[in-house]
């Protein structure tokens, strides 16, 4: 997709490609159109040998705030739409995982639920010192299915995923580097140039090296997703029936319909 201003992903230049989430007037809430891009442009990457770099980005002042409402509202109502959207997260985990490309996530701003997995899944992350890290979907009802828990144990460390995706807790940036998650923190409104020369050094280098040793690396992340991967989706999909998410969505239906009359 190389998209015009109106699509919910931008892709853009070669050997760089450029993978902007589009929906600033939503923080680049992921809503099935995008995370539907999303998938479809990672999984034609393989077939343009002239890109040698991925970049992940979201236009305005926030990398992605997680999961659109709205499409949460219709996953719980739905069951059809629910097992596409999650077999769609499960497409997406592995389809970034099997990139024969490096991808740099450059979180220009907040990278929240699935847009925080996002981050997580690329191979090296580059943050703006005002941006953060969250996982909230505990607090809402839900189970971050789509590899969160997975990626933030790993990555993170047991204690720490414990507490922030338990606690639903913004992760700034400096304690993401901290931790390790972030190779580079930047000063304000910078992830994205100092990404893009990142990226320059890694189109530089030798495309198979680069592939085998990501392979090489990925392999103890691939062997826990196989085991908790499909368990953790199996878990949310059950989490769009618990009574605290569907009291939740009733609320947020009932607030919408209140302002609506007003």
């Amino acid at each position: 997709m190389s998209g015009s201003d109106g699509d919910a992903l931008l892709a853009q230049g070669s050997p760089i490609r450029v993978l902007t989430f589009n929906r600033p007037d939503r923080r680049n809430a992921v809503d099935g159109e995008l995370h539907e891009a999303l998938l479809s442009t990672l999984l034609s990457i393989p077939d343009d040998p002239d890109v040698r770099v991925v970049v992940l980005t979201g236009a305005g002042d926030a990398f992605s705030a997680g999961g659109d409402f709205e499409l949460i509202e219709q996953m719980q109502r739905d069951t059809g739409l629910r097992r596409a959207t999650l077999e769609t997260s499960r497409l997406l985990f592995w389809a970034m995982m099997a990139l024969d490309v490096p991808v740099v996530a450059a979180v220009n701003g907040p990278a929240v639920g699935a847009g925080a997995t996002l981050a997580l899944l690329s191979d090296i992350v580059v943050m703006d010192e005002s941006a953060y890290l969250a996982e909230p979907r505990v607090g809402i009802g839900l189970v971050p299915g789509d590899g969160g828990a997975i990626l933030w144990g790993l990555l993170a460390g047991v204690p720490a995923a414990r507490a922030y995706l338990l606690t639903g807790e913004q992760m700034p940036a400096h304690e993401a580097w901290r931790l390790g998650l972030v190779h580079m923190v930047t000063r304000s409104n910078s992830a994205l140039d100092e990404a893009l020369v990142l990226a320059e050094r890694l189109a530089r280098l030798s495309a198979h090296s680069v592939l085998a040793t990501k392979r090489a690396l990925n392999r103890q992340l691939e062997a826990m997703a196989r085991e908790g991967l499909e368990l953790d989706l199996e878990a949310e999909s059950e989490s769009f029936d618990t009574p605290h998410l569907k009291a939740l969505v009733r609320k947020v239906a009932a607030r919408r319909s209140a302002g609506k009359d007003d």
